[in-house]
């Protein structure tokens, strides 16, 4: 399957929705491009839908951590909505998913922004 996202808006936040594979290649390329281009444009506040998110490796939970650094020092916020159960895995693995902030609610995660 190929790698999309879907970009849409609500309010101050940019919402991400990821679909495919995460994984070393094209899809971390263009998901890191759009981060970085978002931010560049002053639209910091991200949130990312993982819900169809098939796959994550390495270099994919790398390109969502070096998003997160980049929001950060942007004064804004990356966090992840509906994590698939292979990106939860990954991330369990890993031990990244307490620190990385995700919901499974998009209003829940939306207040978070102006919380």
């Amino acid at each position: 399957m190929s790698w999309e996202v879907k970009e849409r808006q609500s309010g101050s936040v940019t919402i991400l929705e990821l679909k495919g594979r995460l994984i070393l290649g094209a899809g971390t390329e263009a998901l890191f491009e759009t981060l970085k281009s978002l931010i560049a444009a002053g639209r910091s506040a991200l949130l990312l839908d993982c819900s169809h998110v098939e796959a994550i490796d390495s270099q994919g939970i790398q390109t969502v951590l070096r998003g997160q650094r980049l929001a950060q020092e942007a004064g804004g916020k990356l966090v992840l909505l509906k994590v698939s159960p292979r990106m939860r895995e990954a991330l369990t693995v890993t031990r990244l998913l307490p620190i990385i902030e995700h919901y499974e609610d998009e209003k829940e995660a939306l207040a978070r922004f102006t919380a």
